[in-house]
């Protein structure tokens, strides 16, 4: 008789812990979705790598006055606060967001100085990226490095329509050593202008002669390319350390042969841009699931690239 009532009781679950069981399970259920909840988060984090938090020099300046026929995103009476941008961060449900100095010639429209202030304002949402007037080029290399060693600058971005030069040119062959020295990308415009300046030097193809000459250097060439997206595809594909940022443009406008590439071979080659505030990036993103980017392509789209390019 002690046989059975010791096999009984061993297998036996008293009364009393049957609301401690409820409780684990119920927590163990709690605990899956929540990382369900967190995996959810990361692969939902964005990243968008091209946008200006505008001076009034910057946006009133005459050289947009093109853009402003068919946009009222640059009409500003008064410069615009910081929260303003971290607030359309927000709708797009965006983390962080490159914002750039705008360096033209004997024209700075937004400078490092200002940039830095901006970043150090934003709580980390803000990332800062330099530049630099290649007209002067005893400046360049000093400028640069104070960029990266003294505001932790993520990278440098020089605009070849703003002095009517490719990017072939001699004058832009110190910020790519300056670049490779400090290991930072370099980031530029490729594709036609909306400002009323010469489009060709916006050709893609003399990236590939740049990529040739500095191996090491990478390049992140914002703005699609557009109308030669295939010649950015054809350099992307051939050197590995150059990119493509979807900047200037809504999900809409990508050019077939882009969405293609980057649901193949070159999901690791294209990052998410909205070039705000020319385009807010919940305007940038609308249409995200028309892609029909997988999981994995889709996270390396809005933020893993970014991650990785920019070293964030």
């Amino acid at each position: 008789m002690q046989i059975p009532s010791i096999r009984y009781q061993i297998f036996r679950i008293p009364t009393c812990f049957h609301s401690v069981i409820r409780h684990m399970n119920s927590n163990t259920r709690i605990q899956h979705k929540d990382n369900i909840k967190n995996s959810e988060s990361k692969q939902l984090m964005i990243i968008d790598a091209w946008g200006q938090h505008v001076t009034l020099r910057h946006v009133q300046d005459p050289i947009f006055d093109s853009l402003r026929r068919w946009t009222k995103k640059l009409s500003y009476n008064q410069a615009p606060d910081i929260a303003s941008t971290i607030a359309a961060l927000d709708a797009a449900n965006v983390d962080r967001m490159l914002i750039s100095a705008w360096y033209a010639p004997n024209n700075i429209m937004i400078s490092n100085e200002e940039v830095s202030t901006f970043v150090t304002q934003s709580n980390g949402r803000l990332v800062g990226v330099g530049s630099v007037d290649i007209t002067r080029p005893n400046l360049i290399m000093r400028e640069i490095r104070r960029c990266i060693e003294k505001y932790n600058f993520k990278a440098i971005r020089v605009l070849p329509w703003l002095f009517q030069v490719p990017p072939t040119d001699r004058r832009f062959y110190p910020v790519y050593a300056a670049c490779c020295e400090l290991n930072v990308p370099f980031c530029t415009q490729i594709g036609h202008t909306g400002p009323l300046m010469p489009s060709e030097v916006g050709r893609p193809i003399y990236l590939d002669q740049v990529a040739l000459d500095f191996p090491d250097l990478t390049i992140v060439a914002g703005h699609i390319g557009y109308p030669w997206t295939d010649e950015a595809i054809a350099v992307a594909t051939k050197h590995p350390n150059v990119y493509i940022d979807t900047s200037a443009y809504t999900i809409q406008r990508y050019p077939r042969a882009l969405i293609e590439y980057m649901r193949n071979h070159g999901s690791k080659k294209v990052l998410f841009g909205s070039n705000y505030p020319m385009i807010d990036p919940v305007k940038a993103l609308d249409g995200l699931d028309n892609l029909k980017l997988d999981e994995k392509t889709r996270s390396l789209f809005l933020s893993q690239n970014a991650i990785r390019v920019f070293r964030l």
